[in-house]
């Protein structure tokens, strides 16, 4: 019952009444109340119509009791007149409803408490009544039956107090939950149930499905059978209302009207208002065939592509209003659009950046002041920025309109991150062992974006201390200039030589103008290695292949020079965890000659990464990876340790089996590697689950190379974004000697 329908009878009596006991037009001399005890005589009179001096108005007198009703305080109004003088006095006698003192409930477990708030409004300290005793009521017992709680019990207990308030307490027996035992669908014509079932996740009840009535999930199926409908040309379709009948104590009947209206086959798409592109340009962006079924899901999509295509050119107010044509069966498309003014970009404001420099955000950027702005470019910069690995993901970028022109100002909000760290740490590998790990890194030094490293690692076999250095842009320009020295100690336990090594190298890169994110690097390395035999007897097995090594232990230091070219091209989306773009890596590196040394060999590599998107958000990576190396001049052979040796983590694992296990003894001269993951993030970029498959081989000459002997692996993997950087698991199944291979990994190997 409604408001307006509790005093709509009394005061249609009340007209009546007052028409005859209120003479007309008489002097009011005075207005009071009575029976007020909470709300104050003056918020009534101020719903009054009439005040003192007023000629008495019947009328008025009963629109002024619709008024003080509709305040939803009072239970009952009457007005009374006295005769006063030459005129009469009015009294408005009240009863007021009992303010809610405490409103509680008991046994509401299926209905959540955001959802409950919803449904229960009233709160303490407003007045309570039975209208909203009885529309409480209605809207619990109407909830739990859209949930299938069929069966509960709904109960309000009202308890008076001694100072005229109400306490209100709502218990609820809930009982259980029915379910659906059968769908039935009303008005389909075109698609039977079966088809329209497999488009709901609303099931009937069966031995693996509990068949539960759940509402929100039973919204989202309207949504997609209307979608379903849509899709197939029936753009009229209307999916509602529902019922649900109870069949006895413990199922329900759940019956679906559709209207489906008539199908639509389109025939054809006309454009008007556009001046910036071409119609045959916005018309290229459609690939809907004329004359089959109208799919409103895929015209919708490539309309967005038509919005992106302006917005990309800086049209961002651009609007397309769509024009719908019927005739018969027959859909044709009008649209109109409405292109606004290009908008230029004025200026660029960056906040948040606490410990980054606004010319290290800048120089990320695609798009400067006095630009067009463009959609692409701007979503771009976005990514670039995030790739610094300075900031949080929420990296905020909008815009303000700044005049009639539509020009803009560019908003980057960035939220900082530490970019220093500071670890220790032990791993494992299966050729090492245990690996111990002392490590202090800065990402972003004094907010300019150079880079520093210090570590040592130290185990069983191994020692390493290194330092590095590295600006990106040295006098604030795009050239890359970085070093490193270091000093290695390196037992080669399973090949049974260790090995010194101590150098320094330089490197310098430039972006190259002409191809997009690609840079040149170019370095020049100097450093001495000693090599020792461990074991002799196990070396003098094979001499034939250990002939340069053996060489090599009856030398002390030996000397190499040798400089290096690389040329990446990086159109990664997410360097932490890309869902689209590549990684193209050509590696080139010659050593001795010219440059001196004792060692002259040549050496390339070439990598290839492909990252691509799949269904939902599972990610598909693959991986190519050559090298080659080879020896020229006054060297035989390459140095044993240049060479390749496949096998467990790393640029060169293969997972499944033990590192630096595959390949000739000696090391193979030329390597191949085929690596796809299938990636799912857990927690955004932090943490994701992996599933691999590796191959590869390594061999000295092409014609004992064949692709169906490459050594493989399978298996399952998990990697943490952790403050000491990237830490990876991975558990391997060699699927060539049928056994199980743990690899713990740091830092990205893919």
């Amino acid at each position: 019952m409604h408001i307006w329908q509790r005093w709509l009878l009394p005061c249609l009596i009340l007209i009546c009444c007052l028409s005859s006991l209120f003479a007309a037009g008489e002097t009011i001399y005075e207005i009071r109340v009575e029976g007020n005890r909470n709300v104050p005589e003056q918020l009534i009179l101020s719903s009054f119509l009439l005040r003192t001096g007023d000629p008495l108005d019947p009328e008025k007198v009963a629109q002024s009791i619709q008024q003080i009703y509709k305040m939803d305080m009072f239970s009952d109004i009457r007005v009374y007149s006295e005769p006063y003088k030459s005129g009469v006095n009015l009294i408005i006698q009240v009863a007021e409803n009992p303010v809610l003192a405490h409103l509680d409930y008991e046994g509401i477990k299926a209905i959540k408490k955001d959802r409950l708030d919803e449904l229960i409004q009233t709160r303490s300290g407003t007045f309570w009544n039975e209208y909203k005793k009885h529309d409480l009521l209605s809207k619990l017992k109407a909830e739990y039956e859209s949930k299938g709680f069929g069966n509960a019990k709904i109960e309000i207990l009202e308890e008076p107090t001694e100072d005229g308030k109400v306490k209100v307490k709502i218990i609820v027996d809930e009982g259980k939950r029915l379910s659906i035992k059968e769908i039935v669908f009303v008005g389909n014509e075109h698609f039977d149930d079966k088809t329209l079932l497999k488009r709901m996740k609303t099931k009937p009840a069966s031995l693996l499905r509990s068949g539960r009535f759940v509402e929100d999930k039973f919204e989202a199926d309207l949504k997609s059978l209307s979608d379903f409908y849509k899709k197939n040309g029936f753009i009229d379709v209307k999916v509602g209302p529902y019922e649900l009948r109870k069949i006895g104590d413990k199922y329900l009947e759940l019956v679906l009207n559709i209207q489906e209206g008539a199908q639509y086959l389109l025939s054809g798409i006309t454009v008007t208002g556009n001046e910036h592109f071409t119609t045959e340009k916005i018309l290229s962006c459609f690939t809907l065939k004329y004359n089959e079924p109208f799919d409103q899901e895929k015209f919708d999509t490539q309309l967005a592509n038509v919005y992106s295509l302006y917005f990309d050119e800086g049209f961002i107010y651009t609007y397309i209003d769509q024009e719908i044509q019927k005739e018969g069966n027959r859909l044709n498309i009008i649209l109109k659009i409405t292109e606004g003014n290009r908008a230029r970009i004025r200026q660029i404001n960056i906040t948040g950046n606490r410990r980054t420099k606004d010319k290290v955000i800048i120089r990320a950027l695609e798009i400067a002041p006095g630009d067009y702005f463009r959609q692409s470019q701007v979503i771009r910069s976005q990514q670039n920025i995030y790739n610094l690995g300075f900031f949080e993901p929420n990296i905020k970028l909008d815009y303000t309109p700044i005049n009639s022109n539509g020009d803009i100002d560019l908003e980057i909000n960035v939220t900082d991150k530490p970019s220093g760290v500071a670890n220790g740490g032990v791993g494992y590998n299966s050729a090492d062992g245990f690996i111990g790990q002392l490590s202090v890194s800065m990402g972003n030094i004094m907010g300019n974006n150079w880079s520093s490293s210090l570590s040592w690692e130290f185990g069983r076999y191994t020692e390493d201390f290194q330092f590095s250095f590295t600006n990106p842009n040295f006098l604030d320009t795009d050239l890359l200039l970085g070093t490193s020295v270091y000093y290695t100690t390196k037992d080669w336990s399973s090949f049974y030589y260790k090995i010194y090594t101590r150098g320094a190298s330089i490197r310098v890169g430039e972006y190259l103008p002409f191809i997009d994110r690609t840079r040149l690097l170019a370095g020049y390395s100097i450093y001495s290695k000693k090599y020792r035999i461990t074991n002799m007897n196990m070396i003098m097995q094979d001499p034939e292949n250990n002939a340069t090594l053996i060489e090599l232990d009856s030398l002390d230091w030996r000397y190499t020079s040798s400089v290096n070219a690389t040329i990446s091209r990086d159109s990664r989306d997410n360097i932490f965890f890309p869902t689209k773009g590549s990684q193209l890596t050509l590696f080139s590196e010659i050593a001795g000659g010219i440059l001196g040394g004792d060692f002259d060999y040549f050496k390339q590599i070439a990598q290839v990464n492909w990252y691509m998107e799949l269904w939902y958000k599972f990610v598909l990576r693959t991986k190519w990876r050559f090298g080659y190396i080879t020896p020229y001049g006054r060297s035989n052979d390459a140095p044993p340790d240049e060479k390749f040796y496949l096998g467990g983590t790393g640029v060169d694992g293969i997972r499944g089996y033990p590192d630096r296990s595959i390949g000739p003894n000696g090391g193979g001269s030329r390597e191949i590697i085929f690596s796809t993951e299938l990636g799912f993030p857990i927690a955004g970029d932090q943490i994701i689950a992996l599933a691999f498959f590796d191959a590869g081989d390594s061999y000295n000459k092409l014609r004992t190379f064949n692709f169906m002997n490459m050594k493989k692996g399978i298996g399952l993997g998990i990697r943490i974004q952790s403050p000491f950087g990237l830490i990876g698991f991975d558990y391997a199944y060699n699927l060539d000697e049928d056994h199980w291979e743990p690899h713990l990994q740091i830092g990205t190997t893919f």
